[in-house]
């Protein structure tokens, strides 16, 4: 096959599966529509339609990631609850992996539409440091924003108890952990 030659179809969408369950990071629409020969727009179609067809694909703030079954074994997940201006958002996905520690969401309780959750998979200061910078770039709003006093939700995945324990002492002394 020609290397320019545009993969059509199903047999995209299988290799779009095969790339992400086999990749050990996210990956964005564009790199995966330079690996097909088509645009990163084809790519977004593609990833929704396997997500109707039940493919455990998640958009994060660096790409898109297969959920594995088992995705974090051996780790530990903990559910936290935070508050904070938005513009202590860096200080708090700072304090959390500087412990050792993934954010994997953030959740909120929105007045109209319920329950609202986005990835967020941060797991380093560069990562939180990206994370930040597109919110910013995309002029969008912080989650936290869109709930009553900016009470959120994170699930934190660690290698051990002791990481959450020591990233809770650390929130809690910043004022942002709710109890």
């Amino acid at each position: 096959m020609n290397e320019n030659e545009k993969i059509l179809g199903d047999e995209r969408r299988a290799l779009i599966v095969k790339t992400l369950r086999s990749s050990t990071k996210p990956m964005t629409g564009r790199e995966l529509g330079e690996m097909t020969n088509v645009s990163r727009q084809v790519i977004v179609g593609d990833i929704t339609l396997l997500k109707a067809k039940n493919e455990p694909i998640m958009a994060t703030s660096q790409g898109y990631v297969f959920m594995h079954a088992q995705a974090a074994p051996g780790k530990i997940e903990k559910t936290i609850v935070c508050q904070h201006t938005p513009e202590q958002t860096e200080e708090e996905l700072n304090i959390l992996v500087d412990h050792g520690i993934t954010v994997k969401d953030v959740k909120v309780e929105h007045p109209v539409y319920g329950d609202l959750n986005a990835s967020i998979m941060v797991s380093n200061r560069t990562e939180v440091k990206a994370f930040i910078a597109k919110v910013y770039e995309a002029n969008a709003a912080f989650l936290s924003k869109l709930s009553e006093e900016g009470i959120h939700l994170h699930t934190l995945l660690a290698d051990n108890e002791q990481q959450i324990q020591d990233a809770e002492v650390a929130l809690r002394k910043a004022g942002i952990l709710v109890e």
